[in-house]
């Protein structure tokens, strides 16, 4: 059985009391949807956070909002059982500190504190809380024993906080900040109690849509983009929640590149095929998903992979395939975005380029029938957004945040905007 579809099993045992809990607790006139998501990834290799004694306050942005909360924590890639002693959710009013008004605890299956097995995640029971759209929530998390993150989001783009080790500060409005993270260690998920006909849209990809290249703290990922144009379009766009799902140099087709030197280890993740049921499916209230995955498994063989995983365009293309069929089984539409260029792209630590002309026939072939096959729900050609009109192989020097293939804000805001709201009209 795939390792994807046993960490869901495993989740789902964990999660059941408290699932129990917020449905009785859920009024029969609201429907649970994520506001925030992001992706639970292994740790890179010699850089686990480990963490004693201390509360971790992670701040994450909203798209939808709504009246009632819950969180999702997970110890999907730890091997030992994760403690949490203690966890709150409130309204973030600037850096580490929150409206005490707003303070809730969370609870699990009743009970204030809670023990995720390994390999597992966790659902807290409902809170009332009034969560506003597009705004900042401080979850916090208080660690009691000595923890090490083996579960985390690597590229958060945004500033996070933990405590001296003294304890539970959960609660404090003014938070005691020892250093600041930029990772969001075991959470992965804020849902909301929202008007029925609220529906979620997860962008799973690789980089380009987990925002590298975007500037710390300014929400200018292409998917935030998306979510504040769906804000200020009003109804009946308020009612829908944008989940970013993901994983810098992540594959459709292959898990995390983990021969003997690489830098990352399993750190990229599973591959799409075998994450998408639970960063996708398994969302609440999803009904579309924009794929952004393909242009990792065309342009890392070589230098960063075995040769043996070289990929062909009908490789890539049968694997979008797969994952149409899955999504249409479960009733969820399918938009998927065009590959960009990438000619001079590199990675900055350690230096290795990526492009060659065999490299972009695959990138052609495979965008040729992104475009005409008419086989997805709807088409978003970022590849022909970002490029440079006068160097199609390249991308714009205006949208280059330096290393020649992630987009600055300006590129994100470039492609977030050329989604077509229409796209995204509820099934």
């Amino acid at each position: 059985m795939p390792l994807s579809i046993l960490l869901l099993i495993a989740g789902l045992a964990v999660a059941s009391s408290t699932d129990a809990a917020g449905a009785d607790a859920k009024p029969s006139d609201q429907v649970w949807i994520g506001t925030w998501a992001t992706t639970a990834q292994p740790s890179m290799p010699g850089a686990v956070q480990t963490f004693r004694n201390q509360t971790l306050r992670l701040i994450v942005h909203t798209s939808a909002g709504g009246t009632k909360a819950r969180v999702k924590i997970s110890n999907t890639y730890g091997d030992q059982p994760l403690l949490i002693g203690a966890a709150h959710i409130a309204r973030r009013t600037s850096g580490a500190d929150i409206d005490p008004d707003s303070d809730r605890t969370l609870k699990f299956g009743g009970q204030t504190s809670t023990t995720i097995p390994a390999r597992s995640m966790a659902m807290s029971d409902s809170v009332d809380l009034d969560v506003p759209p597009l705004s900042d929530l401080a979850i916090s998390l208080f660690l009691p024993k000595p923890t090490e993150a083996t579960t985390s989001h690597i590229l958060a783009m945004q500033t996070s906080y933990v405590s001296a080790e003294t304890g539970d500060s959960c609660a404090a409005a003014k938070f005691p900040v020892v250093k600041k993270i930029h990772s969001w260690p075991f959470l992965t998920g804020v849902d909301v109690g929202a008007a029925p006909g609220t529906f979620a849209i997860v962008a799973f990809g690789s980089s380009l849509t987990d925002g590298d290249g975007s500037t710390l703290d300014t929400n200018g990922r292409y998917p935030d983009v998306l979510a504040e144009r769906l804000q200020k379009a009003g109804a009946p766009w308020t009612n829908v929640g944008v989940l970013n799902e993901g994983i810098i140099g992540n594959r459709l087709l292959s898990d995390s590149p983990q021969q003997e030197g690489s830098p990352f280890g399993a750190a990229l993740g599973e591959s799409g095929l075998a994450r998408f049921e639970r960063d996708v499916l398994s969302q609440a209230g999803v009904k579309f998903v924009i794929i952004g995955l393909g242009i990792n498994d065309i342009a890392f063989p070589g230098s960063l992979t075995p040769a043996n995983q070289m990929v062909s365009a009908d490789n890539i293309i049968a694997g979008y395939r797969k994952l149409i069929a899955r999504a249409h089984d479960k009733g969820v539409k399918v938009i998927v975005s065009t590959n960009p260029p990438f000619e001079n792209s590199f990675l900055k630590n350690p230096s290795v380029t990526f492009y060659t002309p065999e490299k972009e026939a695959v990138r052609q072939k495979v965008n040729v029938w992104i475009r005409t096959s008419n086989e997805f729900d709807g088409v978003v050609d970022f590849d022909e957004i970002v490029r440079d009109p006068s160097h199609p192989t390249q991308i714009l020097p205006s949208y280059d945040s330096g290393d020649h293939l992630h987009p600055n804000n300006a590129g994100y805001a470039a492609s977030g905007n050329a989604l077509p709201l229409s796209m995204f009209k509820s099934p």
